[in-house]
């Protein structure tokens, strides 16, 4: 299964990553929560970011939560939520 990954804004910053393409096997990665413990394993950076409570996810440029799930070829973005004055 081939997945891509878009970090945005300040996610982006902290990672030091803007977009990403993974590869998995078939069955390692169901929901957007499996891929988010998957990526944690990276390091404390990416576990602090990924775990904020307010953290934005889209799927196929849909809002997503944890339980959606996730399919050979779909996108997946992270992003902070949006603010503004």
């Amino acid at each position: 299964m081939a997945i891509k990954i878009w970090y945005f804004a300040r996610i982006k910053e902290a990672l030091n990553c803007a977009q990403e393409q993974l590869e998995l096997s078939d069955g390692e990665i169901v929901t957007v929560e499996d891929l988010i413990e998957l990526l944690s394993q990276r390091g404390e950076i990416w576990k602090t970011n990924l775990h904020d409570e307010k953290l934005l996810i889209a799927v196929n440029q849909t809002v997503a939560t944890m339980q959606t799930t996730i399919a050979d070829q779909d996108e997946i973005a992270f992003f902070p939520p949006v603010t503004g004055g």
